[in-house]
């Protein structure tokens, strides 16, 4: 299955973390269980700590359906997402 990368930003002041109400659907939805009904496959997610910045790595069927799933993440921000590689095919492939 494509390999994607998403990245949410948001403004400090709007930081779902905080948020008792959003934070815990932003949790589910990051959940392998509920990505698994979507149809995705997700492979880790990361914080950038004190930058408001969340990266999802995530497998799928398209950029289109793997947007779609993290669609809540932009309500709060920015929700960008990109097709990938890992860096075993880059480097079978001799370039990025």
């Amino acid at each position: 299955m494509p390999l994607f990368v998403a990245e949410h930003r948001h403004p400090a002041d709007r930081c779902p973390a905080g948020n008792p109400q959003m934070a815990p659907f932003l949790l589910q939805i990051l959940s392998p269980a509920n990505a698994k009904k979507a149809g995705l496959t997700l492979v880790g997610d990361a914080v950038a700590r004190g930058q408001h910045h969340l990266y999802v790595i995530v497998e799928g069927p398209s950029e289109a359906a793997v947007r779609q799933y993290l669609g809540a993440f932009a309500q709060a921000g920015s929700l960008d997402v990109v097709p990938a590689s890992t860096c075993e095919e880059v480097v079978s492939r001799g370039a990025c």
